[in-house]
């Protein structure tokens, strides 16, 4: 392909004069010219196959990511999390729903959340251009800017909160484990997973539900097995009102929050990709894990309403939060197989942050010419430090239940 900015590499090489094609696009191979800092570290991750773009247009050459099974289980993996599961434990424990009225706002404000990041996804193939790139078109400039900065505190929130939410687990399988261990585990996990990129991470994806499906299957079954679902009468009123509305803002919250990214994860795909089919891989891969898992949660939760709140799902939860529920529901029927399960569901919050620490590294490149002179994957080693230096201490601060999940609220756009 020629290009039309003439510029011989050879003599005059530079990162600062990326080469264009005719459609705006970057080739991969231009980051990689020059002798400077940045064109050194580039060459240094392309020897170990690490994505070197950036927000720059992928061009159409380039776009080799053809499954619509990529896109769906993107989004399966990072939603068939521990962290949905709490998002539906919320609807007894801090809105004092029941459990009908609980399920159903489970059910239509998940409905309308999804719809946004469907929509979104369709302009990755249309246009090779990241979220944050393609809201210049609807914020300017300058404007896109600031919702860059809400994207970036979103992101570190949101992996700050999911991280302690997975070092509760560990803690409910073994006390001895301090929280700051865990919350590293997770963090350098999901770092080596968005370190190498896009392909990494859509590989990562696409496996990683399938344990975590399975584990939540066996907490249905053992519940179910259990009889300790209470059917909670559904509550009249003011109170009931608010509780729905304040519990479906969270639910439309969590459920909307991935729109921010969601070209990023469809920006490989061929421009010819019909978009309703991106849509609907989109829509499945989003709504079928946020129901399971937040159903389950408020099914789950009923149960802390045994004997006045005298029982051990009460004790559990108010012990470690969701890591202390589930322990109750695992550890007395499957013994050592149920901290196994445990550990996996604390390990799913790796593909929960993959997204987020992922994402936040192209968001940071929108900020300005000065963010751009530092490579994508560096990005994703500052964020991961600093969402790590605000989980450890977030950890012991959040520690009351009541407080964590103001926290959760918070992120998920409710106050």
């Amino acid at each position: 392909m020629e290009h039309p900015i003439a510029h011989d590499v050879e003599k005059h090489p530079g990162v600062g004069n990326l080469l264009y094609d005719d459609t705006g696009a970057v080739p991969g191979e231009s980051f990689e010219y020059g002798d400077s800092l940045y064109a050194r570290l580039q060459r240094f991750a392309g020897k170990l196959r690490v994505e070197q773009r950036g927000i720059e247009r992928v061009p159409d050459d380039e776009r080799t990511d053809t499954s619509y099974t990529n896109i769906g289980s993107m989004w399966l993996a990072a939603n068939m999390v521990v962290t949905s599961f709490a998002i539906g434990v919320l609807g007894k424990s801090l809105f004092y729903l029941g459990f009908v009225d609980a399920i159903l706002v489970v059910f239509f404000f998940n409905i309308l959340g999804v719809m946004t990041v469907c929509f979104f996804s369709c302009f990755g193939p249309a246009f090779g251009l990241r979220q944050m790139v393609l809201s210049r078109f609807w914020f300017g400039w300058w404007g896109v800017k600031l919702i860059a900065i809400f994207n970036v505190l979103a992101c570190i929130g949101w992996s700050a909160a999911n991280v302690i939410v997975g070092a509760q687990l560990i803690n409910a399988v073994n006390p001895n484990v301090p929280g700051f261990a865990g919350v590293i585990i997770i963090a350098v996990c999901t770092f080596v997973v968005t370190f190498f990129g896009y392909k990494v991470v859509h590989a990562y994806e696409y496996w990683s539900w399938i344990p975590t499906f399975i584990v939540f299957l066996i907490v249905l079954g053992v519940f179910a097995h259990s009889g300790d679902f209470v059917n909670i009468p559904m509550g009249v009123g003011t109170s009931e009102l608010g509780g729905v509305l304040s519990f479906g803002s969270t639910v439309y919250g969590f459920a909307t929050g991935w729109t921010s990214y969601a070209a990023d994860y469809t920006v490989y795909q061929p421009a010819n990709r019909s978009r309703r089919k991106v849509f609907l891989a989109t829509w499945l891969g989003i709504i079928t894990p946020l129901l399971f898992t937040e159903m389950l949660g408020v099914a789950v939760m009923t149960a802390t309403s045994l004997n006045d709140g005298n029982n051990a799902y009460q004790d559990g939860y108010n012990a470690s939060g969701t890591g202390g529920l589930l322990a109750a529901v695992l550890f007395p029927k499957l013994g050592g197989f149920g901290k196994f399960c445990v550990v996996i569901l604390a390990l799913s919050i790796i593909a929960n942050n993959c997204p987020n620490i992922y994402s936040v590294s192209l968001t940071l490149l929108v900020l300005g010419r000065w963010t751009r002179l530092i490579p994508r994957f560096i990005w994703t080693l500052v964020a991961t430090g600093v969402y790590v230096a605000i989980a450890i201490p977030g950890y012991s601060h959040f520690g009351g239940v009541g407080e964590f999940h103001e926290l959760h609220r918070l992120l998920a756009g409710d106050l």
